[in-house]
């Protein structure tokens, strides 16, 4: 913990930088529960709900090929400036959606709004090689994963209060009120520009970023290792058990909240505890003991006390997985190319993210029980953790 503390207070940026991040990644977790929420309350179909959580990931999976050149391109505080200023604009419009008969803009604000956010995360993780050395930025990866699963457990938890009490319109200023304080926050802070003077044409960095992994081989092995954490984006399968299996206990806002926030307390401490393990040769064990903690939910979800061992088990391994396969990939990428291959891991990262929320919706509306959906997705990550081992014995 000393060592985040350290580098958190002799990197001002990097500081700045931070609680901006815990802040609109708090209201951002408000603008996603209320969604989530007013779909359920508007009886909208299952394919609705995962429709919802695709174009949650399916933005950076569409943009990346040119997010990645433009982010090696621009000024990097302005673009970031404008990446947030249209993250406010799209959540004010989310508070006109009222009905069903507008699920086709809500889908479209969520796009954009995601889309943008992507993209300043991309930029971001982008700039942090520029501003730190190899050790201090696998521990600003850590950073940025903490604050991401206490944002997370704080969102969801109070985000299910609030909206049980106060609707999802009240959410969704709330949210824009937040971002609107980031934004303030984000022209305060000097940022260097990660932009290259004599940068290509845009169509030309778009192939050699494309050329530079083909060459690369190692780099595309990470892409895909990191890209499999995407399997725990279970949003839709929560929604799913929210309406269909607990909503006689208590409102489908809360057992979200209860779900969502348990299983960010245990990210939290999860990467805590295992940061000082994790290495190339830990990263395979990581990967099976996710698989298992997962299997072990889904045996769980017929009781819904119970359950909470199983979600909580879940997320001890996510963060660590999440940061650490970052840093490898950070590690091997070379100064000029961060920015597009950030943004193609982003891509392949949230294509199997969309990828897992349509196949939760679509296994569900053919019968398959939720308990038999999660226990596939724990059986992936012992596929992965395998196929590390292999890597491995490939680029010794």
């Amino acid at each position: 913990m000393n060592h985040y503390i350290e580098l958190l207070r002799t990197n001002v940026t990097l500081l700045r930088l931070s609680i901006i991040q815990l802040i609109c990644y708090f209201g951002a977790w408000f603008s996603h529960m209320a969604i989530y929420t007013l779909l359920i309350q508007l009886h909208a179909p299952v394919w609705a709900l995962s429709a919802a959580a695709a174009f949650t990931f399916l933005p950076s999976m569409l943009l990346a090929p040119f997010s990645g050149a433009i982010i090696d391109k621009v000024d990097t505080k302005k673009f970031m400036l404008i990446l947030t200023a249209i993250e406010i604009v799209t959540v004010f419009w989310l508070m006109f959606i009222t009905s069903l008969d507008a699920l086709w803009m809500l889908l479209g604000l969520i796009f954009i709004r995601m889309g943008t956010g992507s993209i300043y995360f991309q930029t971001e993780m982008s700039l942090l090689p520029k501003l730190l050395n190899d050790k201090d930025l696998k521990i600003a990866n850590e950073i940025h994963s903490i604050i991401w699963s206490v944002s997370y457990a704080l969102g969801m938890a109070i985000a299910g209060f609030y909206i049980h009490y106060f609707g999802t319109t009240s959410a969704f200023i709330a949210d824009m009120l937040l971002y609107t304080i980031g934004f303030y926050l984000l022209m305060g802070i000097d940022i260097p520009s990660i932009a290259h003077k004599h940068a290509l044409a845009v169509k030309t960095m778009i192939w050699s970023g494309f050329v530079y992994i083909r060459e690369n081989p190692k780099i595309m092995h990470l892409i895909f290792l990191h890209a499999s954490v995407g399997f725990t984006a279970y949003d839709a399968l929560i929604a799913l058990l929210a309406d269909t299996e607990y909503k006689h206990l208590l409102s489908i806002a809360l057992v979200m909240g209860f779900i969502n926030a348990s299983r960010a307390i245990s990210q939290v401490l999860g990467q805590l505890v295992l940061s000082r393990y994790i290495n190339p040769q830990t990263l395979f064990y990581l990967f099976i003991a996710q698989g298992i903690s997962i299997i072990v939910w889904g045996v769980l979800q017929y009781d819904f006390y119970l359950s909470f061992v199983g979600i909580f088990l879940c997320g001890l391994f996510t963060t660590t997985l999440w940061s650490y396969t970052y840093t490898l990939l950070q590690y091997e990428t070379d100064a000029e190319f961060y920015g597009r291959v950030i943004a193609y891991n982003d891509m392949v990262f949230m294509g199997v993210c969309t990828l897992v929320s349509f196949v939760i919706g679509s296994l569900f509306e053919w019968g398959m029980p939720l308990w038999m959906i999660t226990c596939m997705l724990g059986m992936a990550f012992i596929l992965i953790g395998f196929y590390w081992k292999r890597v491995q014995k490939l680029h010794k």
